[in-house]
């Protein structure tokens, strides 16, 4: 298996240098830049396409969360890690909204970081439980984060299941017999009907239905 590239977008040395540090004899990770601004980072995506890319958006004059916006811009196909110490959950779920493939806060212990890296570099996504938290106990105040009232089908709700728990395109299309082709249809016509751009933004409606439970949500281990 070829090596995962990194890129870590921090303003915080000591961030980096740790991150770095940990991953230093990780095998499959190679860790291929790093930048302390958005200036740096968007200027080395110009050169380099990461596998994904470590990002703490809630530092204001370096990173903030509308940069994801932009990450997606200059590197379609790298898959983004949120690591932050940002405690907002209206941010969070802003962020989330972006169509972030893992979120993490700093308390998180080094297994589950590199965990994290490994499952989005797959296509999963990988949340931690300080997020699954937020998400699941509502901590949102009314309105702040809603969608339009939708009716889905009976097959585009658990196909929306499937995507929300991370199942493969191609695993789901063998669950219910049907073709990869007529899969990628559902859930072209899902994200139309909910409004949403991305599956992260799929994954929060199935919470707000519940759908899903936080097991579900954040990938193999």
């Amino acid at each position: 298996m070829s090596d995962i590239t990194l890129f870590i977008a921090d303003a915080q040395q000591l961030s980096r240098d740790g991150l770095k540090l940990l991953l230093k004899d990780k095998k499959g990770i190679e860790v291929i830049g790093e930048g302390s601004n958005r200036e740096q980072l968007f200027e080395a995506l110009k050169e380099t396409q990461p596998d994904v890319i470590v990002v703490d958006y809630n530092l204001p004059g370096h990173f903030m969360h509308r940069d994801i916006q932009h990450i997606h811009q200059y590197a379609p196909l790298s898959k983004i890690l949120v690591f932050s110490s940002d405690h907002d959950e209206l941010n969070i779920y802003q962020v989330l909204g972006y169509g972030v493939n893992g979120f993490l806060t700093k308390e998180c212990g080094k297994d589950q970081i590199i965990r994290a890296i490994y499952s989005v570099a797959k296509g999963e996504k990988f949340f931690c439980n300080r997020i699954l938290d937020i998400l699941l106990d509502k901590k949102i105040p009314n309105g702040a984060f809603s969608y339009s009232p939708v009716a889905l089908s009976g097959r585009e709700t658990e196909i929306t299941k499937c995507i929300a728990a991370g199942k493969k395109t191609n695993d789901i299309a063998k669950e219910f017999c049907i073709s990869v082709h007529t899969v990628r249809t559902h859930r072209k016509n899902i994200m139309k009907k909910l409004g949403v751009r991305s599956i992260s933004g799929l994954v929060l409606y199935a919470v707000e239905a519940g759908l899903v439970i936080p097991e579900n949500l954040e990938g193999e281990k």
